[in-house]
C-alpha cells in the first residue's frame, strides 16, 4: 500500500472510530477516494491570520489533506488570492460522514449535490451510489469545471451541471436525496420540490448564531418537516444566502455587570447557543461583541459589558439563556423543523419561530 492509501485507511478508520461512519458503503468509500486528488492546493491559517498556500511540494502536503480537517480552496470566488473570505473548501471529512450517514441512501437511488466544489464528495457519493445516480450542481464555472476533470480522471461520472444551487436542477428530478454541502438561511422551495415525497434532504442552516445540520422529509410538492441534527455543522453560505457582516459598534453605550458569559450565548459547543441563535436572530457575533444590522451592539469585557443601538442585545441574550432554562434546557436535536405553505419555522413542541 502507498502512502496515499494508507492514510486513506487511517482516516476512514478514524472516522470508524469516532463513530460517526456506520455503513459499509461509506467506510469502503473514504478507504477508496483519494481525496489528495482533489486538492491539489489548499490555505492553511497560520497563528497570526495568514494564510499560507499547501501544494504537493509541501513536505507535509499529503499528511495535511487526510487530516480529519477542512481546507479552504478559494478566496471570495477568485482563485488567484490568497486571504480574503473564504468562498470554497473541501469540507471536514468527519461532518462529510455525519452527512453521508444521515442520507440513508439505498441501492439505486439517485441524489443531487447542491455544491460540487472540489468534486471530492461528489466522488465518495459516486462510489457508493453510481456515477449514474448522482447529479452535483455548482454555480461557480471554474470550480465545477475543475471538479469534473478530476472526478473523470480518477473514474467517476456524474452528471456535473452548473446553475444555482437554490434551482436544484429539475432536469433529473425527481430525487430520492438532496445533500447539500453549503448553508442555507432558508430551505429553497425548489428542493422541496425536486425531491420525492419521503425522500430526504440533509443540508445546514446558515445563522450567525445556532447554525447546524438538519435533516427534512420532502413531502414532493415544496413542503416538509423534519429535525435538527445533534451533530454540530457549519459551512460556507450558499452564495446567494450570504449575509452583509454586523459590525461591533461604537457611541454612547450603557455599561453594566453581567453574569452570563459569552460564550454560553455564542460557543457551537454550549448547549444554550442554538436557543440562542432563535432568540437573537440576525445577530452576529466576534471575539467579545455581538451586533445588529440594525445598529444595536456589545462589548463584552468578562464582568461587564457596553451595550449601544437602538436595542439592548445583552438584556435580549441573558433573557435567552433564562428562557433556555426555564423550557428545561433543550438540546439542538429536540428542535424540529417545518417547510409549509405559510413559512418556514423551527419548533420545539407546539412553539414555533421563523427562520
Amino acid at each position: 500500500m502507498d502512502d496515499a492509501g494508507a492514510l486513506r485507511t487511517e482516516l476512514a478508520d478514524h472516522l470508524l472510530g469516532a463513530g460517526v461512519l456506520h455503513e459499509s458503503r461509506w467506510l469502503k468509500a473514504f478507504r477508496a477516494v483519494p481525496r489528495h486528488e482533489f486538492l491539489p492546493r489548499f490555505y492553511r491559517q497560520l497563528p497570526g491570520g495568514d494564510w499560507e498556500r499547501i501544494t504537493a511540494r509541501h513536505p507535509d502536503w499529503l499528511e495535511l489533506v487526510y487530516a480529519d480537517r477542512v481546507w479552504v480552496t478559494q478566496f471570495d470566488g477568485d482563485d488567484t488570492v490568497t486571504g480574503g473570505t473564504p468562498t470554497c473548501s473541501s469540507s471536514m471529512p468527519t461532518i462529510m460522514a455525519i452527512m453521508l450517514e444521515a442520507l440513508e441512501v439505498h441501492n439505486g437511488q439517485t441524489v443531487l449535490e447542491v455544491g460540487t466544489g472540489t468534486g471530492y464528495n461528489a466522488a465518495l457519493l459516486c462510489h457508493a451510489m453510481g456515477s449514474a445516480n448522482v447529479t452535483t450542481i455548482d454555480v461557480d464555472r471554474n470550480i465545477s469545471q475543475r471538479a469534473q476533470e478530476r472526478l473523470r480522471r480518477n473514474g467517476f461520472f456524474p452528471t456535473c451541471v452548473l446553475t444555482d444551487g437554490a434551482l436544484g436542477h429539475p432536469e433529473r428530478a425527481p430525487y430520492d436525496r438532496l445533500l447539500a454541502t453549503c448553508s442555507v438561511a432558508t430551505i429553497p422551495p425548489a428542493w422541496l420540490v425536486q425531491v420525492r415525497r419521503g425522500g430526504l434532504v440533509v443540508t445546514t442552516l446558515h445563522r450567525p448564531i445556532g447554525a447546524g445540520l438538519v435533516l427534512i422529509v420532502s413531502n414532493g410538492d415544496g413542503t416538509g418537516e423534519g429535525r435538527v441534527l445533534a451533530e454540530d455543522g457549519r459551512f460556507m453560505p450558499m452564495r446567494a444566502h450570504a449575509r452583509p457582516p454586523a459590525l461591533a459598534g461604537s457611541g454612547t453605550f450603557e455599561r453594566r455587570t453581567t453574569a452570563v458569559p459569552l460564550d454560553t450565548v455564542v460557543n457551537p459547543a454550549s448547549p444554550a447557543e442554538f436557543f440562542s441563535g432563535i432568540a437573537l436572530p440576525g445577530v452576529a457575533a466576534g471575539q467579545d461583541w455581538l451586533a445588529h444590522p440594525d445598529g444595536s451592539w456589545v462589548h463584552h469585557h468578562g464582568s461587564h459589558v457596553d451595550q449601544g443601538g437602538p436595542r439592548r442585545l445583552w438584556d435580549l441574550a441573558e433573557q435567552a439563556v433564562i428562557d433556555w432554562r426555564d423550557l428545561g434546557k433543550p438540546r439542538r436535536n429536540q428542535f424540529g423543523i417545518e417547510v409549509g405553505p405559510d413559512g418556514q419555522f423551527l419548533t420545539l413542541g407546539e412553539l414555533h419561530w421563523h427562520l
